[in-house]
């Protein structure tokens, strides 16, 4: 797999949850978890499934921090 974007974490997905038209897929990243929000069809397409590998591949044109 050859991508442009650098920020690319593998993982495993601990959870992937149907909506109408969107999933949400849980990557565990080694202890933290991040959740994509993708389409069904997505999910569909790359046989997405509890246990399987796969890398959350993060590209954004800003990022924010906060404080309190």
């Amino acid at each position: 797999m050859k991508l442009s974007a650098r920020n690319q974490i593998k993982g495993k997905i601990v959870e992937v949850t149907k909506g109408a038209t969107t999933s949400h897929v849980r990557i565990d990243i080694g202890g933290a978890v991040i959740t994509a929000s993708i389409t069904n069809e997505a999910v569909d397409e790359l046989k997405l499934a509890v246990g399987k590998d796969a890398h959350a591949i993060i590209k954004a044109s800003d990022v924010m921090v906060g404080v309190d």
